[in-house]
């Protein structure tokens, strides 16, 4: 049983900061790429952030610069800082991870979302 969740999300007023966080447990043994991902009603959920497990990050063109990815290999758990939030970061942010289990299967798994509010 492997379970994903996020947390720090909430209401935020432009220009601020945030940090969210994202903590894999149950029986894992190994996490490769986690990323965080982000979605508004009507439309589809997009990549905002991820990083491979060696720290390789990647960012889409409208985080870069604000936002920050970062991994604790040891804890299971990635991080997001996000500064400078403007109304168009408002979202649904999801946290995925590849994981493979202690019986050798890998497999996606995506957490329940934390809504994130930039809002004066």
């Amino acid at each position: 049983q492997v379970q994903v969740m996020e947390s720090g999300g909430g209401l935020v007023q432009p220009g601020g900061s945030l940090i969210l966080s994202c903590t894999a447990s149950g029986s894992i043994l190994s996490i490769s790429s986690m990323g965080w991902y982000r979605q508004v009603p009507g439309k589809q959920r997009e990549l905002v952030a991820s990083i491979s497990r060696d720290n390789s990050t990647y960012y889409a063109d409208s985080v870069k610069g604000r936002f920050t990815v970062s991994r604790d290999n040891a804890k299971n758990i990635m991080y997001l800082r996000m500064s400078s939030l403007s109304q168009e970061d408002t979202a649904v942010y999801y946290c995925n991870a590849n994981i493979r289990i202690v019986t050798g299967t890998r497999t996606s798994y995506w957490g329940q979302g934390t809504q994130v509010t930039v809002s004066s």
